[in-house]
């Protein structure tokens, strides 16, 4: 395992944050949540029939023994749940309606969170991608100031630790979505060891071309500075200016960005998608996330591919999120 989760496990130490796992049955979860549980590092809760997910895991011989099975058909709490989406949701769902939400496992272990009954949830082995993020962005919603949540990656090789943004959540963000990316991003890199210098990339450097494109990437540092204005961040940078300093030299020379940057935000889903998987791929960079960021509580999505090495690494991430 990389040096990564050896911090991320640090820092988590001795914490007991509790993770929500809504998928209790799921064989890659179960794997991965029998592993945390017996390394101690987090404590798992599952959702799921007690008996069931009990059955699963002995078929599997998975010990179960510090885990919490939740049932929201038995939750002895599920009266408060109901009351409190229903107040969350301000008039758009009934008590009754709230009642049959509320038996969705994401949606009951996104109150749990809310409720500070869990302090993260990791979903998305078995759904999709808006399955996890509609709850969370329903009733969990994004910190003060930050309008939409974005999907980051921690890209590690060796020592090197990068931090890329958006590659996952927003096709074409405008200069205010760029400006929070950036923010939220430089608070995660600080998560992770990561030092928090913000290069906004474009397909120019510091107006050698001037188009609406540009001028959004520009527009958007103005912004995060009015917002953060300790914020080490500049642009808009090509990406060898960002991260080359001899290039940075000539292309940038008065610059705080002098071809150091650790968090690279990109200027639509395309370019961040594009960019991260040939940094994966050719660079031999290990990808690590989608981590979703600018959530007032960590929830955080699999893809249906995953495998339980993923679900381990997921949960540790999340929970080093809620610190």
């Amino acid at each position: 395992m990389s040096d990564l989760f050896s911090i991320v496990k640090e820092k988590i130490k001795g914490k007991n944050k509790t993770i929500v796992f809504p998928e209790g049955l799921d064989e890659r979860i179960l794997t991965a949540v029998g592993r945390l549980a017996s390394e101690e590092v987090l404590k798992p809760i599952l959702i799921g029939n007690k008996a069931e997910v009990e059955q699963k895991a002995a078929s599997l011989n998975i010990s179960l023994g510090n885990v919490e099975i939740l049932d929201p058909n038995s939750y002895d709490e599920f009266d408060v749940l109901v009351r409190e989406f229903v107040e969350r949701r301000k008039g758009k769902a009934t008590e009754e309606e709230a009642r049959q939400i509320l038996k969705d496992e994401n949606y009951f272990g996104t109150m749990l969170v809310y409720l500070k009954k869990a302090d993260g949830l990791v979903s998305g082995a078995a759904h999709s991608t808006a399955d996890t993020v509609r709850p969370a962005l329903q009733i969990i919603k994004t910190k003060t100031g930050i309008k939409k949540t974005s999907g980051m990656f921690v890209m590690v090789r060796g020592d090197e630790k990068y931090i890329f943004a958006d590659c996952a959540i927003n096709p074409n963000p405008d200069s205010q979505d760029l400006a929070e990316i950036a923010i939220v991003s430089a608070e995660s890199a600080v998560l992770f060891d990561v030092e928090p210098k913000v290069a906004m990339l474009s397909f120019s450097t510091k107006g050698s071309a001037v188009t609406p494109e540009t001028e959004k990437v520009a527009e958007a540092i103005k912004i995060a500075k009015e917002k953060q204005p300790d914020l080490i961040i500049d642009g808009e940078f090509q990406f060898d200016a960002a991260i080359v300093p001899s290039v940075a030299v000539k292309k940038a020379p008065d610059s705080v960005i002098q071809g150091d940057a650790k968090v690279f935000v990109f200027p639509t889903l395309d370019a961040g998608n594009i960019g991260y998987k040939i940094t994966q791929r050719l660079g031999g960079f290990e990808a690590i996330g989608p981590i979703l960021q600018g959530l007032n509580q960590p929830v955080n999505d699999l893809s249906r591919g995953c495998n339980a090495e993923d679900v381990y690494k997921l949960a540790l991430i999340t929970a080093v999120q809620a610190l």
